[in-house]
C-alpha cells in the first residue's frame, strides 16, 4: 500500500511514516498543499491523510480540488480540529473519515482498512498466485496453509509481482512499491530482494517462479 500524507508537523510525520512502514505501507511526505497536488498528479495512491492547519493554508481546501480531477482516492483528515462541527464540515467536503490528534497507529490502520474495503475497484484484495495467498492489507503470506514470514519489503516485492502475474513488472514500479521518493535506494537493492524472495518462495513449496527481464524488470510465473 502506498498513500500520499499532508501533514506540517515534521517529527509527527516521520514518526508517522517509520509506524506505517512497520505495516507495509509506503509513505510519501509532503507539508503543502500545492506539492501534494503535484504528488497526486505523478503518483498513485491507496489513500490520503490529510492535516488541516497547513502552511499554505486550511487542509480541507484539497477535498475538492482532488475530486475535481476525477480521482476517488480515499482521504482520512487527522487533525486536533476535532469539535463536532469540525468534523461534520470535514466530511460533508468529502472526507471518508475523520479522525482527531492524538491517535492510536492501530486505530488509524483500522480506518485505513475500512475505507480501502468501500472502493469498488479495490487493487488490495487478497492476492493468489501458485499455492500464494498474499493479504497486503494485514501484510500476511500463507503457502498452503502455512504462514510465510518476510520481511516487510520482500512482502511488499512479492505482492507486487503476484498482482502483475504473467506480466513483466517495470523495476521503477517495483521499486515504488518499496521505498518513497525520498529514500535514496542502492542500485543492487531490488535485486538482493528477488534473490532472497527466490530461495524463501522455493523452500516454501510457493510453486511460482521470478524471471529475471534483462534491462525489464521482472516477471512472475505460476508453475
Amino acid at each position: 500500500m502506498r498513500i500520499l500524507l499532508i501533514e506540517d508537523e515534521r517529527e509527527l510525520a516521520g514518526a508517522l511514516s517509520a509506524a506505517l512502514g512497520k505495516h507495509g505501507i509506503v509513505t510519501d511526505h509532503t507539508m503543502h498543499l500545492g506539492d501534494a497536488v503535484e504528488l497526486t498528479r505523478q503518483n498513485h495512491y491507496d489513500a490520503i491523510l490529510l492535516d488541516r492547519r497547513l502552511p499554505d493554508g486550511e487542509g480541507l481546501r484539497f477535498i475538492p480540488e482532488l475530486r475535481r480531477t476525477g480521482r476517488d482516492t480515499p482521504i482520512i483528515v487527522l487533525t486536533a480540529l476535532n469539535e463536532p462541527k469540525q468534523r461534520v464540515e470535514g466530511l460533508d467536503l468529502g472526507a471518508d473519515d475523520y479522525l482527531g490528534k492524538p491517535f492510536l497507529v492501530e486505530e488509524l490502520m483500522a480506518r485505513l482498512r475500512a475505507v480501502l474495503r468501500r472502493q469498488p475497484n479495490l487493487s488490495e484484495l487478497k492476492i493468489t498466485a501458485g499455492r500464494m495467498v498474499i493479504d497486503p492489507l494485514h501484510l500476511s503470506v500463507t503457502v498452503g496453509d502455512t504462514p510465510l514470514d518476510l520481511p516487510r519489503r520482500e512482502l511488499l516485492v512479492l505482492a507486487a509481482l503476484a498482482k502483475r502475474k504473467e506480466k513483466t513488472v517495470l523495476r521503477s514500479t517495483l521499486e515504488a512499491a518499496v521505498y518513497n521518493y525520498e529514500e535514496k535506494i542502492q542500485s543492487n537493492a531490488l535485486d538482493a530482494h528477488i534473490s532472497r524472495l527466490r530461495k524463501r518462495l522455493t523452500d516454501a513449496g510457493a510453486e511460482v517462479s521470478i524471471h529475471n527481464i534483462r534491462g525489464v524488470g521482472y516477471l512472475m510465473r505460476e508453475e
